[in-house]
């Protein structure tokens, strides 16, 4: 932890280089198609339950539908950030990015990745207070508190991506200038700094590391309240897929930066689950098991109103 590399502060570093994801160049178009398939089915099936969500009204004015509406944007930016600059990498396009660019990939990604933490947190709360406090719940999450506390977790995000970018990018950066990670995060530009990084690595520990770790802890507990509520089968069919899900977000990010001064040929791999898959999976998850969220699905393919059934 906290190598300062010595290296001529003569030279200033205009650019980087991600050298992308490892792979035999037989295997780059494949890789190419399935990454770009990857993204267009994200943006197509998170702008679906985006579009489900704001058709109904019964369902926009719920907290529940709420979060899944907050989630499905998020899912959508936090892929457009990474995803295509990964299938590029796959093609003979040029690998730099501006320094500037860095600066702002590391923030919006950081910005939607952190809200997107707080938002699946959220989201377990809300399951737990509607099945174990059924009725409560009414009173203890209402639209105008959700509202709320989605602007929070904006903010907090917000905050969050600031302060990552800016202690990232104070640094001097004197060369090399080849990030070997598919795109600009905190561990591997922080490899490439001309200065000490034990600040930066402790912020990164702390802020991301734990907090993600604490966050995934009180998913946990929610979810054990409502299997200890309402029995094992039946809890297990209700969130035993979210919890699927939020545990291939969380077990990587807090493998990556619970080491952030470590290096590993893994870490690219291990960030593809939170960067690429979970944004995939989450209209499936949400979506497939949901009957409220199929049954408007089937209404506007059909080409009733999402209130159809009630006129």
């Amino acid at each position: 932890m906290g190598k300062t590399r010595n290296t001529s502060l003569d030279t200033v570093v205009t650019d980087f280089i991600l050298l992308g994801l490892s792979h035999p160049p037989r295997l780059r178009t494949l890789l190419f198609l399935v990454f770009f398939t990857i993204y267009i089915l994200t943006q197509l099936g998170n702008l679906l339950i985006l579009l489900t969500v704001w058709a109904d009204p019964k369902l926009h004015a719920r907290p529940m539908y709420m979060l899944l509406g907050v989630l499905s944007f998020l899912d959508m930016r936090l892929s457009s950030v990474i995803v295509p600059r990964i299938f590029l990498n796959f093609t003979p396009a040029s690998k730099t990015i501006p320094f500037g660019g860095c600066v702002a990939q590391l923030y919006f990604f950081h910005f939607l990745g952190s809200t997107q933490c707080f938002i699946y947190t959220l989201m377990a709360y809300d399951r737990y207070l509607a099945i174990c406090q059924p009725l409560r719940y009414p009173m203890l999450m209402n639209g105008r508190l959700c509202t709320f506390l989605v602007a929070g977790a904006w903010v907090a995000g917000s905050i969050h991506g600031s302060i990552q970018a800016t202690l990232t990018f104070r640094l001097p950066y004197c060369g090399p200038n080849e990030v070997d990670y598919f795109f600009g995060d905190i561990p591997a530009v922080l490899r490439l700094a001309c200065a000490d990084t034990v600040v930066n690595e402790l912020v990164t520990f702390v802020e991301i590391g734990v907090v993600a770790a604490s966050c995934f802890m009180l998913i946990l507990l929610s979810y054990a309240n409502i299997v200890h509520a309402n029995g094992q089968r039946r809890a297990f069919s209700t969130c035993g897929s979210h919890l699927t899900v939020v545990t291939l977000y969380y077990v990587p990010c807090i493998f990556i930066y619970l080491r952030a001064g470590s290096q590993s040929s893994l870490d690219g791999a291990v960030a593809v689950f939170y960067t690429v898959v979970t944004p995939l999976l989450n209209p499936l998850i949400y979506t497939l098991r949901n009957q409220e969220v199929k049954s408007v699905l089937w209404r506007l393919a059909a080409g009733r109103g999402a209130g159809g059934e009630n006129k």
